[in-house]
């Protein structure tokens, strides 16, 4: 029992699931639920290698995670990730959906598989995924959804106009949502990054892009996974999308 300003440890015994588990973020992030206590189940898309390793490395610490694969250009993804994760594990208590890709293009050079392939997996498919977990959430009276977006969401940035409205639409899913189940113990947030090291999103050279970063560098995983975990424990904060880009977009 929590004494005095002491909050208890609300992600311990949780069950999370985090996309894009083979990425530096959701790496980082991964580490630091089962830092917590959680249970954390690592979905990755074309590269496995990664995610098992950690998830190998999670439970050789004493932690309980494992590594499953899913395309989540799949509309089909969400539900049979969740069928292959939650009888090992059990019900989704907390979502970080940090999968996405990243396709630079000019406006003129985008084709329509092209657009449709990046809302698939930037937008679909986090919202398929809440739409699938955020019902148990709320039943159980506890639930964590976190989604990232981008810097872009707020610029339009530089990748192109596909990969900006996909993530200026997880904006508008994280009002939506939120609002509707604050009530419920669950909350409903997003980061949005930009310029972070060690994953594959960089749109350019990491020597030019820092150029662009007011802090003079680029920001590493573990320092997107620190608000990503402040964000988890708080069960006061909802419906706030969070800059983690070195002073880039003010706001």
């Amino acid at each position: 029992m929590a004494t005095g300003n002491q909050l208890p440890n609300q992600l311990s015994h949780k069950v999370a699931l985090v996309t894009g588990a083979s990425g530096g973020i959701g790496q980082a992030v991964a580490r630091r639920l089962a830092a917590e206590g959680a249970s954390v189940a690592l979905a990755y898309g074309a590269h496995a290698k990664p995610a098992q390793q950690l998830a190998d490395e999670l439970v050789a610490a004493g932690g309980h995670a494992i590594a499953v694969g899913a395309d989540l250009r799949r509309a089909e993804a969400a539900t049979e990730l969740l069928a292959e994760v939650e009888p090992r594990l059990g019900s989704i208590d907390v979502l970080v959906a940090a999968a996405g890709i990243a396709q630079l293009q000019t406006f003129e050079e985008v084709a329509l598989e092209d657009f449709d392939e990046m809302l698939a997996v930037n937008l679909r498919a986090p919202f398929l995924l809440a739409q699938r977990t955020l019902p148990g959430m709320q039943a159980r009276g506890f639930g964590r959804v976190l989604f990232f977006s981008s810097v872009a969401a707020f610029t339009g940035g530089i990748v192109g106009p596909h990969y900006a409205a996909s993530k200026a639409g997880l904006h508008g899913l994280t009002h939506f949502l939120a609002a509707r189940v604050a009530g419920d113990g669950v909350t409903v947030n997003a980061i949005a990054p930009a310029l972070i090291t060690n994953t594959e999103m960089l749109p350019g050279e990491p020597e030019e892009l820092k150029a662009r970063v007011p802090v003079g560098r680029l920001g590493q995983p573990d320092e997107v996974a620190d608000v990503a975990l402040a964000v988890l424990r708080n069960a006061y904060m909802t419906s706030q999308v969070v800059s983690v880009d070195g002073g880039m977009y003010p706001h």
